[in-house]
């Protein structure tokens, strides 16, 4: 892994993020988002339950969601530093567990697509940080002890 790998991987993370985030990030087009959704899991006959209808109060937090995690995708493509990347696979970490007890108690079978998606960046930029603060920390001086 070069240099850069660290930087590029947390880059394209972020990115997918922004893609598959910024639409939650309005009511309108998280309505219009969870819509299509809901009709994609009834065309395909996914197992689980179909997303359910949102309500004014519901698309409010999924906006909120939305929102912080568009910003959080705008920072990391600014500054893709490996303190971010590492903070956002912990977050991953969180995101996936959730998904997998949401799914697990009978919700749409679009998490699993979702899980996939969220654990192989998970595994992706957890590695190139792991790879990375391994590199960093081999050539940092070592305390002296007496």
């Amino acid at each position: 892994m070069n240099r850069n790998e660290p930087t590029r991987i947390i880059q394209a993370s972020a990115l997918y993020d922004l893609v598959v985030t910024a639409p939650f990030a309005t009511p309108w087009t998280a309505g219009w988002l969870l819509e299509k959704l809901h009709h994609l899991h009834v065309v395909l006959a996914l197992p689980g339950a179909a997303p359910p209808e949102f309500g004014p109060m519901h698309l409010f937090f999924v906006s909120l969601m939305g929102t912080i995690v568009t910003v959080w995708s705008v920072l990391r493509l600014w500054k893709p530093e490996p303190s971010l990347g590492a903070a956002d696979t912990v977050g991953r970490a969180g995101f996936s567990l959730w998904m997998a007890v949401a799914f697990a108690s009978g919700q749409t079978g679009i998490l699993a697509i979702m899980l996939a998606m969220e654990l192989t960046w998970f595994f992706v930029q957890g590695s190139a940080i792991l790879q990375w603060w391994r590199r960093h920390h081999a050539h940092a001086p070592r305390s002296q002890t007496a």
